[in-house]
């Protein structure tokens, strides 16, 4: 889950590429990267943190040309050094930067062809260079002195033959312009618009449309899974389907948690579908519990409030809010390491001693991954004084790792594998505890109108990797590679060799 942001402009995109990446800020907070493009030169500036605190005026300054991208990193695959920030440069050919949101699922194979066949080296543990050395080479094989449209669409063609996995990508070629492309399932998303200025018509590629709204740019349409973008820095766009095969199955875990409510994916405004998601809730507790009584309808904010509102809607009882958030602490989440998230939970979130004294309570969360949140905050309603407490999830259970480049944990640290409902509901402290049904998700998502979506990835809630590549033994690879105490290694590691440098 990074965001990624691509500009062909009139004027230096320099402010334009970072206000992009300030609203895709949810979508990362470890690391922050632009590079920008001027008669032939490149100009980086990427680092760990925030947008605003990587980026100061004299960096601003420094990042000229009216041709950019930009990328807002958390750790999927890899440490969270500094040295994984992104975009990623590779000087041949051309001279070719890269953003990239999502995981590659052969990337062990294909770092050894980039090494035995293609003869290019590779720096970092990220997928993202790999991802960017086999464009290049694919780039590198056409043989052009000048590439033409048809020399990327070519080069993209075959990283798709290549790559396996989700993946949405912005590069720029220096001097020629930038090409965006999504892996050939449409897992991870990507849009693009324009928008008209005095000097003619600017261009920009991104992660969400949100970041085409607040900029000014009129979202033309989504990247359709397998095709490209093209647009010269001469303000041409072309664009091409590269896969031959697409299939259509975006991840809908987008929807739960990871979007902005005020975008549109694949023609699904995420507001909308959270909204849905509330109604098929609440007709779910309604099935089974016909007498309840609950008291209050209380979210989780922030990501949760739109599917409470409706859930009281429909519920008939009070919406109210519970919890106050601090604005100064980042979407736990996506925080590397459980002693962070533990520690971060108190610090964001605290309650409204009125809303809980004497009611009997209904949390509502868009999601239930570790469990460890949302039982420090049932923790803390109770503390507030509830009389009972009830959990809701926006989402069905979550069972299964994520390996598409969003960081969920190994399955032994998700808290509903190998366990009921019952089960979780007890482990987290809640009297009674409600999942979304998967099929109620899906219809939320997708809603009355006939979208051309093969299917949803669903692959945490059912299990079903829609790239038909991983089996048993890659997720037990991955589930070494991804608990807990191997990041915390990585990460003072990576913190060693960054003191090392400095």
């Amino acid at each position: 889950m990074c965001g990624i942001v691509g500009i062909v402009g009139k004027s230096n995109v320099n402010q334009a590429l970072y206000d992009a990446l300030t609203v895709l800020q949810h979508r990362g907070q470890d690391a922050a990267g632009i590079v920008t493009s001027h008669d032939g030169r490149l100009f980086l500036r990427k680092d760990n943190g925030l947008v605003r605190d990587v980026f100061q005026q004299r960096h601003m300054q420094r990042l000229v040309g009216d041709m950019g991208i930009g990328h807002v990193r958390y750790p999927t695959a890899g440490s969270s050094s500094s040295a994984e920030a992104q975009p990623f440069y590779v000087n041949s050919p051309y001279g070719i930067t890269l953003a990239h949101n999502g995981n590659l699922t052969n990337v062990e194979q294909l770092a050894k062809e980039i090494y035995e066949s293609d003869l290019r080296h590779v720096n970092t543990n990220s997928d993202s260079e790999v991802l960017l050395n086999v464009f290049a080479h694919e780039l590198a094989q056409r043989g052009k002195l000048q590439p033409t449209e048809e020399d990327v669409f070519a080069a993209v063609t075959h990283v798709h033959e290549r790559c396996v996995g989700g993946y949405a990508v912005v590069a720029m070629i220096t001097g020629y312009g930038i090409v965006g492309f999504r892996d050939p399932n449409g897992i991870r998303p990507i849009v693009f618009g324009q928008r008209h200025t005095d000097e003619g018509v600017e261009y920009m590629i991104a992660s969400e449309s949100v970041a085409l709204d607040v900029l000014g740019f009129t979202l033309i349409r989504d990247l359709a899974p397998g095709e490209a973008v093209y647009i010269t820095e001469d303000g041409r766009l072309f664009t091409r389907q590269c896969a031959k095969n697409p299939s259509y199955a975006p991840c809908i875990f987008e929807h739960v948690y990871l979007a902005r409510p005020d975008s549109i994916m694949d023609g699904i405004s995420v507001y909308k579908a959270r909204l849905r998601m509330g109604e098929k809730l609440a007709e779910k507790i309604l099935r089974e519990r016909p007498q309840h009584d609950i008291d209050v309808v209380i979210p989780i904010p922030d990501t949760s409030r739109t599917a409470a509102v409706e859930l009281a809607n429909h519920l008939g009882v009070k919406f109210r809010e519970g919890f106050v958030k601090n604005r100064y602490i980042g979407r736990t989440f996506i925080m590397p390491g459980q002693a962070a998230r533990k520690k971060s939970v108190r610090q964001k979130l605290n309650a409204i001693e009125l809303e809980f004294r004497g009611k009997n309570v209904m949390l509502v969360d868009d999601s239930i991954v570790r469990g460890t949140t949302c039982k420090q905050i049932i923790q803390m309603a109770r503390e507030a004084g509830a009389k009972n407490v009830y959990f809701c999830s926006a989402a069905p259970a979550v069972r299964y790792p994520n390996v598409y480049g969003i960081d969920m944990p190994s399955a032994h640290e998700l808290i509903a594998h190998g366990r009921t409902t019952e089960q979780v509901g007890e482990l987290i402290g809640a009297d009674w505890l409600v999942y979304q049904d998967l099929q109620d998700l899906i219809e939320a998502v997708s809603g009355s109108k006939k979208i051309k979506i093969d299917n949803f990835d669903c692959a945490v809630f059912d299990g079903k990797y829609v790239t038909g590549d991983v089996d048993e033994a890659y997720l037990n690879r991955i589930e070494q590679a991804r608990n807990d105490a191997s990041k915390a290694k990585s990460q003072a590691v990576s913190a060693i060799i960054d003191l090392h440098n400095n």
